[in-house]
C-alpha cells in the first residue's frame, strides 16, 4: 500500500484532462510521478522558487529584451513566460531560444481569449465571448476551443489563460465588458463548459478567470483596485456559480484577480489575489479546486500598490497562489520567498506542494520531452481554412435581430423598391455596403445635413461602425439624436456592428427594425447583409440586456 501512496497523491493533483480523454494508463501515471520526483529532488532552493515565477517576453522588442529574458532564466530558473505582443514566427524562434536556455523546460503561456490574435498579428482571429454568448449551438463553442487550443499547441502554448467566465452584470464594467459570455449565470457556464473542453482536448491547459468574479466592477484592475459591494452568499450563488461546475470537470487553472471583495476578506484593502482566506480557504478549501493557482498579474495597480516590489510575491505565495505573474523584480521576489523559508515562514511541505504542482502541469503538456517549433508552414497553419469556416458560422448563429416591425425584414429584391445606407461611427463600412449592393439596389447616402432628403426612399438602413469592437461605451449624443430623428420621418432598419452596450442610451420606439451584429469584422458585415436580404436565417440570441426593453435571451427569427 505504501507504494500506491504517492501515485495517488500525483493523480489527485493531475490537470488539464478533458473529460472524455481516456484514463491515463498506469504506466504514465509512474513515468509522471518519476520525471517529477527526478527534477524537483535535483533542484536547488533557488530554483525550486523559480518555478513559481512567470514572467513577461514580447517577441516585437529588440536583442536587449531577449537577453534580459535569458538572463533570468540562466540566473534565476524562472518555470515560465507569459507572451504578449509580436508574431507568430518570431514568437516560435524565440521560445526555441528560451526552452533551449533553460534547465527544466518552461511553461509558455498567452492571453488568447479570443485565439493568438489577442496578442498576435498573422494568427486568425475568432469572435469575442459576448458574440459567443448569442450563440445558442453550445457545439460550435466547443468548437472553437478546439480551434484556438490547436493553435496554441502549434506555437508551443501550453497554457491559455481563459476562458474569462465573469458574469458581467455591470454594463458600465471599463475592462470586461465583450470579454464575458453574458449577464446569466448559466448561460456563462455553458460557454466556459464547452470552450474548455474543446480546448484541453488539445492537450492546452485553461485557466478560468478572474476569481471570485470581476463582472459587476466599474474600475480597472490594472489602473486601481476595484471594489466589489456584493454579499458573500450572492458572490457564492451567482459569480463563483461557473467555478464551481468547472471544477468537476477537469479545469486546469484559475487566476485570481486584483479586487477588494470585504464581505470575503475582512482586512481592509487586501487584493483577492493576495488574501489567504479567498485563496486557500474559500478556493482551494471550501471550492476543493485541486488545480494551478494563478495571480493574475503583479505588476497591475490593483496589487502593485498595495505592498513594495518583491514582498508581493511573498504574499501572494503565502496566500496560497501557486504561480506568480509577472512580478515587478523577479530577484527580490524570490529573495523574499527563500529569506521566509529559511526562517520556517514557509514550509518544505508548502514549496513542495506547489513546484510538484507546476512540473506535474509540464509532464502533462510534453515538456517531459520537449521539441522545438518546427517553423515551417507556421503562418499558413495558424491561419487555416477551418477557422474561416467557423467564423462564419459563429456570426450565422449569434447575430441577432431585436425588433422586426411589420415583418420589414428580410429586405428583398423589388426593383421597385428605393433602399438608401447611412453609415455611422468610426469603422469601415465598406464591406456591408458592398455585401448589400451584390443583391440589391441601394445607395450610399452620406450627406448628413440634409437628411430630409432621405424621405425619398422606401427603407433607410443605418450601420453603426464601431473600429474597436471590444469598447462597451454608448454611441454619441450627436449619433443617438440622429438616428431617432431619422426614424421619426422613415422606415429605419439599424444595424449595429458593436455590442449591445453601446444603444443603451438609444430610443426605439420608432425604429422598424433592429439587429445587433457585435462586432465590425468583415465576416460579421458579410453574414449580416446575407441575413438581412434573406440568404440566411437569424438564429441569436443577446446575451446581456439592453436599455431595460430587450431581455438576456431577446432574439426574432428570420427565416428565408
Amino acid at each position: 500500500m505504501k507504494r500506491i501512496i504517492p501515485v495517488v497523491f500525483l493523480l489527485s493533483i493531475l490537470i488539464g484532462c478533458n473529460k472524455n480523454e481516456a484514463v491515463k494508463a498506469p504506466s504514465e501515471n509512474i513515468a509522471k510521478k518519476k520525471w517529477v520526483d527526478s527534477i524537483y529532488n535535483n533542484m536547488t532552493l533557488r530554483e525550486k522558487v523559480g518555478q513559481l515565477f512567470m514572467i513577461a517576453a514580447y517577441s516585437n522588442k529588440d536583442k536587449k529584451h531577449t537577453d534580459s529574458i535569458q538572463k533570468l532564466i540562466k540566473n534565476y530558473g524562472i518555470g515560465g513566460l507569459v507572451f504578449f505582443q509580436g508574431g507568430p514566427i518570431r514568437q516560435a524562434n524565440q521560445t526555441n531560444l528560451y526552452q533551449s536556455t533553460s534547465k527544466v523546460p518552461l511553461l509558455i503561456g498567452m492571453d488568447a481569449e479570443w485565439g493568438l490574435n489577442m496578442r498576435l498579428d498573422s494568427t486568425a482571429r475568432f469572435p469575442y465571448n459576448m458574440t459567443l454568448g448569442a450563440v445558442k449551438n453550445n457545439d460550435l463553442i466547443r468548437k472553437i476551443g478546439e480551434k484556438i487550443g490547436e493553435h496554441c499547441n502549434r506555437l508551443g502554448v501550453h497554457i491559455n489563460f481563459a476562458p474569462v467566465v465573469d458574469i458581467n452584470t455591470n454594463s458600465k464594467n471599463p475592462i470586461i465588458g465583450v470579454r464575458s459570455f453574458a449577464e446569466d449565470k448559466y448561460n456563462v457556464t455553458d460557454k466556459a463548459l464547452a470552450f474548455t473542453e474543446g480546448m484541453q482536448s488539445k492537450n492546452v491547459l485553461a485557466s478560468a478567470k478572474h476569481f471570485p468574479g470581476h463582472g459587476d466592477t466599474d474600475k480597472d484592475s490594472h489602473k486601481t483596485l476595484p471594489t466589489v459591494l456584493l454579499s458573500k452568499e450572492r458572490i457564492d450563488s451567482v459569480e463563483m456559480y461557473p467555478y464551481k461546475q468547472l471544477f468537476k470537470n477537469n479545469m486546469a487553472g484559475v487566476m485570481v484577480a486584483h479586487l477588494n471583495v470585504p464581505s470575503l476578506e475582512k482586512e481592509e484593502g487586501v487584493p483577492s489575489s493576495l488574501s489567504h482566506h479567498i485563496v486557500t480557504d474559500i478556493l482551494k478549501g471550501q471550492l476543493n479546486f485541486k488545480g494551478l493557482v494563478f495571480t493574475d498579474a503583479l505588476n497591475m495597480k490593483g496589487a502593485a500598490n498595495y505592498k513594495e516590489k518583491g514582498e508581493i510575491d511573498l504574499v501572494a505565495f503565502k496566500a496560497g497562489n501557486d504561480i506568480l505573474l509577472m512580478g515587478e523584480n523577479v530577484s527580490k521576489g524570490m529573495n523574499k520567498i527563500i529569506e521566509a523559508y529559511n526562517k520556517k515562514e514557509i514550509t518544505e511541505e508548502r514549496l513542495m506542494h506547489s513546484v510538484k504542482k507546476i512540473l506535474a502541469a509540464k509532464f502533462d503538456v510534453g515538456l517531459n520531452n520537449f521539441t522545438p517549433i518546427e517553423t515551417t508552414n507556421l503562418i499558413s497553419d495558424l491561419n487555416d481554412d477551418e477557422s474561416n469556416s467557423l467564423n462564419n458560422e459563429i456570426f450565422t448563429n449569434a447575430i441577432t435581430v431585436l425588433k422586426n416591425k411589420n415583418n420589414i425584414l428580410p429586405i428583398g429584391n423589388d426593383e421597385n423598391k428605393k433602399v438608401a445606407l447611412v453609415s455611422l461611427g468610426d469603422g469601415d463600412s465598406s464591406t456591408f455596403l458592398n455585401s448589400l449592393r451584390s443583391h440589391i439596389n441601394i445607395d450610399e447616402f452620406s450627406d448628413l445635413k440634409q437628411i430630409d432628403k432621405l424621405n425619398m426612399y422606401d427603407e433607410i438602413i443605418i450601420s453603426y461602425h464601431r473600429l474597436n469592437s471590444r469598447i462597451t461605451a454608448k454611441i454619441s449624443n450627436d449619433d443617438k439624436i440622429l438616428i431617432e430623428k431619422i426614424a421619426k420621418n422613415n422606415n429605419v432598419i439599424l444595424n449595429v456592428f458593436a455590442s449591445q452596450y453601446s444603444l443603451e442610451n438609444l430610443s426605439f420606439s420608432d425604429i422598424e427594425a433592429a439587429i445587433i451584429s457585435y462586432e465590425n469584422s468583415e465576416i460579421a458585415q458579410k453574414v449580416s447583409s446575407e441575413i438581412m436580404i434573406g440568404n440566411k436565417n437569424s438564429k441569436g440570441k443577446l446575451s446581456a440586456s439592453l436599455n431595460g426593453k430587450f431581455v438576456a435571451g431577446s432574439g426574432i427569427k428570420i427565416l428565408k
